[in-house]
């Protein structure tokens, strides 16, 4: 891929892919090429089904802090180019949250803006102890994107949601993790080695009984308890027919260790 403003890398292996934010000279801010970089990486480790888990994450003292703000008139006209950058975060947020694989968030500075709901949307989130979460579009007279408006409350809670909304006051690391923002903490000269060790623990998991895992969670919140009964023996008793069911239980009963493939 022909890409500017985003760096996709792999582990050695192949089985961790990683998405960084690469434009710090903006703060890791978006313009369309930008935005359209970051679908279109999405897109392609999701696909790749030698990637076993994403990681996404930024460069220089920024995670993304959203649209940049440069690029923007301030009136009106704004409008279409809010629209198009915002439909390629939309769709790259979608593509992570329904990856077959898991995704880890590693917050590395400010996730600010539009940058709130990438930073929040992995089934793990990261983040070293220097970053901050900011709403932000108080700031400018204008409302969320990226996701924020639907993560927010559904990880804290629908009060905690409109506080952090509606006050717009930066929410540091230990208090994301506290509050169902983020996963865990990370002193800033670990997180690296931290971000690495974690992608590379769930991607030599059971990436199938990840992916169902993380879908079951994902559909909880808008099933009745009978459905979601009903859909978790149908998705278990599918599991079965895997290698990895085979390999861990075998493993499990040797008192052992897995060494599962993902299949």
């Amino acid at each position: 891929m022909d890409l500017e403003h985003v760096t996709v890398t792999h582990a050695a292996d192949g089985a961790v892919g990683r998405i960084t934010f690469d434009r710090p000279e903006r703060n890791n801010a978006m313009d369309a090429r930008a935005a359209d970089e970051l679908n279109r990486a999405a897109i392609d480790l999701v696909e790749d089904e030698a990637v076993r888990c994403i990681v996404l994450t930024g460069t220089g003292g920024a995670f993304n802090t959203g649209a940049d703000l440069t690029t923007l008139s301030g009136d009106a006209s704004d409008g279409a180019y809010i629209r198009r950058i915002a439909g390629d975060l939309h769709r790259m947020v979608s593509q992570l949250v329904r990856a077959p694989k898991p995704v880890v968030c590693g917050v590395n500075g400010v996730a600010a803006g539009g940058g709130v709901g990438p930073a929040i949307c992995g089934d793990i989130v990261l983040a070293t102890e220097s970053a901050r979460f900011e709403f932000a579009y108080p700031r400018i007279g204008l409302s969320a994107d990226g996701g924020s408006s639907y993560f927010l409350p559904r990880l804290v809670g629908l009060r905690e949601a409109q506080r952090i909304a509606f006050r717009d006051e930066p929410v540091g690391a230990e208090e994301a993790v506290e509050v169902g923002l983020a996963t865990e903490a990370v002193p800033d000269g670990e997180f690296e080695e931290r971000l690495a060790a974690e992608a590379a623990r769930l991607a030599e998991g059971p990436t199938m009984a990840h992916a169902a895992t993380k879908g079951l969670l994902r559909s909880s919140l808008d099933r009745s308890l009978d459905e979601q009964l009903a859909t978790e023996a149908e998705t278990i008793a599918g599991l079965t027919a895997t290698e990895d069911f085979s390999r861990g239980l075998d493993a499990f009963l040797g008192k052992d260790e897995a060494e599962f493939e993902g299949e």
